[in-house]
């Protein structure tokens, strides 16, 4: 497999990435790179490791083994607070709202982990739908609406790491275009985004690199520049 070329020191480089849950085996050495503001893009087929591996490097499953180190601290040790406290956050594809919570009280539920977090006005700046329902139940609101609030709460953290799963999972069209938007302007405000995406051709919108996984593994890789080449082996990894 032949990376792809980019400038740079990498901000999270992961090798030889193992992981369990209980007795399960799921990932058998995962080997990836992400630089300063690129956005990166897992892709693979249901069960290929995607998700495992974001929570692996959130430190979210029973054992791991390999190295996965972030702006050279190494994470594979340390605990989901610790590592969050690095400048990294994960964005379930559950979304992992608070039923009992308002929109506000969701939205201000996580600590402050680094200076630099977007402010509660530069959040509704990207998603206006959370102004207009800042007292709303949080899980009255729509999946799209679900989707903005999930990623606005992790924005105002600090993290400068962005680990989304699945952004677009179950959503009209109109909403993944605007959650499309939304990764592009954080791009161009210097964060950094770990995507896990199904949606293939929203994927091809927004990164700069893949990695195809494969039984715990990655398969392949290439940048985006190198994508209509590569149509032909993406079908038979992905069925697109």
């Amino acid at each position: 497999m032949a990376e792809p070329q980019t400038a740079g020191a990498p901000l999270l480089e992961v090798k030889g990435l193992q992981a369990w849950y209980g007795e399960s085996h799921i990932l058998h050495g995962v080997d990836f790179n992400v630089r300063k503001g690129e956005v990166v893009t897992l892709l693979g087929r249901n069960g290929a490791g995607k998700t495992t591996t974001l929570k692996s490097i959130m430190g979210m499953v029973g054992k791991r083994r390999g190295s996965a180190e972030y702006e050279g601290h190494q994470t594979v040790g340390l605990t989901s607070d610790r590592i969050a406290r690095l400048g990294i956050a994960l964005c379930p594809e559950e979304r992992g709202i608070f039923s009992s919570l308002s929109v506000e009280e969701n939205l201000m539920l996580p600590p402050r982990v680094a200076p630099g977090g977007l402010t509660v006005e530069q959040i509704f700046e990207l998603f206006p739908n959370l102004k207009e329902r800042l007292n709303s139940q949080g899980t009255k609101l729509s999946g799209g609406e679900q989707q903005m609030l999930a990623i606005g709460r992790i924005l105002r953290t600090g993290a400068r790491l962005l680990m989304l799963d699945e952004p677009t999972e179950g959503l009209a069209p109109v909403i993944i275009d605007q959650i499309g938007h939304t990764i592009a302007g954080l791009k161009r405000q210097g964060f950094t985004i770990l995507l896990v995406e199904q949606n293939f051709r929203f994927a091809s919108k927004v990164a700069d690199r893949y990695y195809v996984m494969e039984h715990g593994r990655v398969i392949d890789a290439f940048a985006n520049a190198d994508l209509e080449a590569n149509m032909g082996k993406l079908h038979d990894y992905l069925g697109v």
